[in-house]
């Protein structure tokens, strides 16, 4: 039994007290239940966000992070800088981070791997361009992405990643895939998973939709029995809408 999972990941928004409000609202709502919720907030929040989490179920997530333990890597953060305040989660490739910072397979494998290392759960994203959607090539691309990014990663290892799955052309454009897309699309990453990592792993790892997530289309994108929970963008930066996709969860 996969247990569901709801991040919000709020990029480049938000400040401390903006943010701090936020999760006081959102934890007064959220209890302990069968869900994990994660907020997964900008790196200078994350000591305060942290702080007002440490006395509730949701989990504090990072956006990204260096495969380096240390160096000169000016503008990074290390993942044992995150484990030291707290973070449990990390979103690692990103389609923001491969389009705009260029970020590689190669790169997100190194992510991965160190992310494992240290005991963070590493949020692993996957997606395609609306051209690639429209070109028939979805598959071939996240086996690239996945093959690539999940170089030399055992079983054991495969079965502590979450995978998202977010189609590019349906982030922060109000467009979502269909129930059927989104439903055909997850049923290929697992197979593929099955197929990598036998029948067991494929059924133990935990997959997400993320892509203009919101209230009022969460109930159709989890239909699919693949589907295990969401990444959510613009929506996890409001209370109501966030606390809406979580209790649906919480009901299903």
């Amino acid at each position: 039994m996969r247990i569901p999972l709801i991040a919000g990941n709020w990029k480049m928004n938000m400040n401390h007290e903006s943010g701090k409000d936020l999760v006081r609202k959102i934890s007064n709502k959220v209890s302990a239940s069968d869900t994990e919720v994660v907020v997964c907030c900008p790196f200078p929040m994350l000591l305060e966000i942290g702080k007002c989490l440490s006395d509730s179920s949701i989990m504090l997530g990072a956006q990204n992070m260096h495969w380096e333990n240390s160096g000169a890597f000016t503008g990074e953060i290390s993942a044992d800088m995150l484990l030291e305040l707290g973070v449990k989660y990390v979103i690692i490739g990103h389609s923001e981070r491969r389009q705009i910072f260029l970020e590689t397979n190669h790169m997100i494998n190194l992510k991965v791997k160190k992310a494992l290392e240290r005991q963070i759960v590493p949020i692993l994203c996957v997606g395609e361009l609306l051209n690639e959607r429209e070109t028939q090539q979805t598959e071939r691309v996240l086996r690239d992405q996945l093959e690539n990014s999940l170089v030399n990663i055992t079983t054991q290892e495969a079965s502590k990643i979450v995978i998202a799955y977010e189609p590019v052309w349906a982030i922060g454009t109000g467009k979502t895939a269909t129930p059927e897309q989104a439903a055909e699309t997850i049923g290929f990453i697992r197979g593929w998973l099955k197929e990598k990592y036998g029948e067991t792993l494929s059924e133990k790892v935990r997959i997400l939709y993320g892509g203009s997530v919101k209230p009022d289309n969460i109930s159709e994108i989890m239909e699919s029995p693949n589907i295990d929970g969401a990444l959510v963008g613009g929506a996890s930066l409001n209370d109501e809408d966030f606390i809406n996709i979580i209790h649906f969860q919480h009901s299903s």
